[in-house]
């Protein structure tokens, strides 16, 4: 499966010193890399470091404006819950038993696509607009 074919150790290593390439760095690469980062350091400091180096990997392939202080911050909440909630030994036993992380609208069900792509949730962490049911 796609999600054991990358090595996320090495993965997190490249991310965490921004020499990734950006470019084939995919979404389920970023949910790698996170669920690694949030096992390796605790959820403030993970936060931290991921949102960081996330910025600096954005603004380096020359796409600042795609960081999302917000986006960043909300999914590595998720995600840290998901970890803590779904009994898993791989991560791809994580993913699959967590499908709806590949998708581009999971966020919608906290935030409406105005909030969530404002400046202003690039730059500060915005609590939801839209709450779960």
């Amino acid at each position: 499966m796609e999600h054991e074919a990358r090595n996320y150790a090495q993965l997190t290593e490249q991310f965490e010193t921004r020499s990734l390439d950006a470019t084939t760095f995919t979404h389920v690469d970023h949910i790698g890399v996170a669920c690694k980062m949030l096992q390796k350091y605790d959820f403030l400091d993970a936060a931290a470091r991921y949102g960081s180096a996330l910025r600096a990997i954005a603004t380096r392939a020359g796409a600042p404006d795609k960081f999302n202080t917000t986006l960043t911050l909300a999914f590595l909440g998720l995600l840290s819950e998901r970890m803590a909630d779904t009994p898993h030994k791989t991560f791809a036993e994580f993913m699959e038993k967590n499908p709806d992380l590949v998708s581009k609208s999971l966020m919608e069900t906290w935030y409406s696509k105005d909030r969530v792509g404002s400046p202003r949730a690039k730059e500060i962490f915005l609590m939801p607009d839209r709450f779960r049911h």
